[in-house]
């Protein structure tokens, strides 16, 4: 398992995550263009409710909880980096923050009303089983969102090889934890594609589930509903 195989064990992910955690926001905002935080924004919309208890698993920094919030949710944001949740909890004091496993969540059954995860299942070392993870800890009717990179077909396509496997590696060889940056492209090429994490999240007991693909193809966001 290496950073060039895109498949590292939990605590290699965990250890990359916290050498970032310095540069993720501004990373974020760099590879996306800064629409990322629009694309949370949409995921928010899709699947909260004004007094929903939500759970924004691999919370990373908190940006995607932070929507949450400001659409009146009651969050519980979750990440197993330290160093993501202490910046976490300076953009939001008020929530509640918890260092935790999304393979071994620290809540019961039919907790949360929604769930979310922003650009974290692609790390996640068991897919499968952090997917039932999630449906286990929301009520029947509750919401899912997964937002998560993917790879594109067509026509941006080569501007997506670029840019995942120059410049991102590039970038990451001038900032702290430049591994991760080789990481990244590879996780997403051994990723499950838009329609596979569909039928994936179908089989864990989700109804109404769908997908729309942003950025021209470059990210996906699935929904569903908990049967």
């Amino acid at each position: 398992m290496t950073h060039r195989s895109g498949t590292l064990p939990a605590e290699g992910v965990r250890t990359m995550f916290d050498r970032i955690a310095p540069v993720y926001d501004l990373m974020n905002r760099v590879m996306t263009a800064g629409l990322d935080q629009r694309w949370r924004r949409l995921a928010v919309r899709l699947v909260v409710r004004p007094g929903d208890r939500v759970l924004d698993a691999c919370c990373g920094t908190g940006d995607l909880a932070l929507a949450a919030r400001d659409a009146g949710a009651d969050v519980v944001g979750l990440d197993f980096s330290e160093p993501m949740l202490e910046r976490a909890r300076r953009k939001g004091p008020e929530l509640e923050w918890v260092r935790g496993d999304v393979l071994a969540l620290p809540f019961e059954d039919a907790s949360f009303d929604a769930a979310t995860v922003g650009f974290g299942v692609r790390n996640v070392e068991d897919l499968d089983r952090g997917i039932a993870e999630l449906a286990r800890v929301l009520r029947p009717g509750g919401r899912l969102a997964i937002l998560e990179i993917t790879k594109p077909r067509g026509l941006l396509k080569p501007f997506y090889k670029l840019w995942f496997d120059v410049l991102i590696p590039l970038a990451g060889k001038l900032l702290p934890g430049g591994r991760a940056y080789t990481y990244l492209p590879a996780s997403v090429r051994r990723f499950p594609g838009p329609q596979e994490l569909a039928r994936l999240v179908e089989g864990h007991g989700f109804a109404e589930v769908s997908y729309r693909l942003l950025a021209g193809g470059i990210v996906a966001l699935h929904t569903g509903t908990r049967r």
